[in-house]
């Protein structure tokens, strides 16, 4: 199925169409080295993001994965002491993948609630049920052992099971939402979210498009065809985009090479011409914490507020202004078949990011390419496996927490 025209210019007036177009960049519960984060790590990151030298505007969101400080059962993660100190709003996330139960999630929310009240619950600005778990359920995901995902149902359950835990308190009123890759979206397995959320959070990364051109000049109509797929789908939901970048360093991902000059390309063409102060935007990343992934996205070195690139945006663009729907289709993938595992048959190359499985877990948040290259004919979620070294760790993780 094609989306008309008219379909995807109600989805992109929608996705334009929030109280602000929020600037911010990701945070994971933890750092490179797998420790945990604690509220001097994230206040650094909050004071950098907001003091970014010729920044096209104040990056003053932040995305979080999980609510619980890493390595612990249902403590407040302390993102939120660093958020209210910086006045930062936050994007927050339950994880739900590999977990039949948020309870300590909703329990770690709840506490936060109750000790900083007003300060916090004035700084949310979203909620994220899950993050790419339709990704990782398909049959795409399964193939490329990107970790346990959950069905579209059990996101929604999860839903109304938040819902019904914050219907009386002050964060009843947070649009909730979802996240995932674009193709998971386009996925008509998947409409039931959709028809769940307020907002449809999108995870877009043309690096790892290989087998379609995915040349960094190429870049921007890779993005606007992903986006113009989604957009046709989900009606007037707005849509954040929740996670894109290029890399600065890292190995070639068949057409896809990895320098600074290539981010800074992407900063432009991505970022200044469609994303920034026009959708709410969060980009991968201000810095890197997943030491399993070859490919560093991070735009500052020991978060300078010097970036690695000038952040200046352009006047005029590369990128046609013309890419439509109407060329979506063949260029991308773009598909709504059903898959055995109910997720999508084509990928949108993003990020596989480590959550709580409902124990409390470090929410690391990086993207997650371990192979030096891609395999070919393949699918650009192979840039979204886990290596066995990230597995291993979670199952650590996980060991741990079931001990406590």
């Amino acid at each position: 199925m094609r989306p008309t025209t008219a379909l995807v210019t109600a989805g992109v007036l929608a996705s334009g169409a929030s109280a602000e177009n929020y600037l911010g960049f990701n945070s994971g519960a933890t750092l490179a080295d797998r420790s945990a984060k604690f509220k001097a790590d994230f206040e650094a990151e909050f004071k950098t993001a907001q003091g970014l030298e010729n920044a096209p505007g104040t990056f003053n969101a932040v995305r979080l994965y999980t609510n619980i400080q890493a390595y612990s059962q249902d403590d407040p993660i302390e993102a939120f002491e660093a958020a209210i100190e910086t006045k930062t709003k936050l994007l927050l996330g339950i994880w739900t993948s590999g977990t039949s139960s948020i309870e300590k999630e909703l329990s770690a929310l709840k506490k936060a609630v109750d000790k900083y009240g007003k300060d916090f619950t004035d700084l949310v600005i979203g909620m994220s049920i899950g993050s790419e778990d339709l990704y990782r359920d398909s049959e795409t995901g399964i193939i490329n052992k990107a970790g346990i995902g959950a069905g579209p149902q059990v996101i929604v359950n999860f839903i109304n099971e938040y819902k019904k835990a914050f219907a009386d308190t002050a964060l009843a009123s947070v649009p909730i939402g979802h996240v995932d890759t674009w193709d998971a979206w386009t996925n008509g397995t998947n409409k039931v979210v959709i028809d769940a959320v307020d907002w449809v959070g999108v995870d877009e990364y043309p690096y790892y498009e290989n087998g379609k051109g995915n040349d960094i000049k190429n870049s921007g109509q890779l993005f606007d065809r992903a986006f113009n797929a989604v957009a046709g789908v989900v009606g007037e939901k707005p849509i954040w985009v929740t996670e894109t970048g290029w890399p600065a360093t890292g190995p070639n991902w068949d057409q896809a090479v990895a320098s600074v000059e290539n981010a800074k390309y992407y900063w432009n063409e991505v970022g200044c011409r469609k994303l920034f102060n026009k959708v709410p935007t969060f980009w991968y990343n201000l810095r890197d914490s997943n030491p399993d992934n070859e490919m560093k996205f991070a735009i500052t070195n020991n978060l300078s507020t010097k970036p690695l690139f000038d952040l200046t945006c352009p006047t005029t663009f590369e990128t046609p202004s013309s890419t439509t729907s109407s060329d979506s289709s063949s260029s991308t993938g773009f598909t709504t078949s059903v898959t055995s595992a109910g997720g999508a048959a084509s990928t949108g190359g993003s990020s596989t990011e480590s959550g709580s499985s409902g124990s409390g877990g470090s929410g690391t948040g990086s993207a997650a390419a371990t192979s030096s290259s891609p395999v070919t004919g393949s699918s650009s979620s192979m840039g979204k496996t886990l290596s066995a070294a990230a597995v291993a760790s979670l199952a650590l993780v996980a060991g741990m927490f079931a001990l406590l």
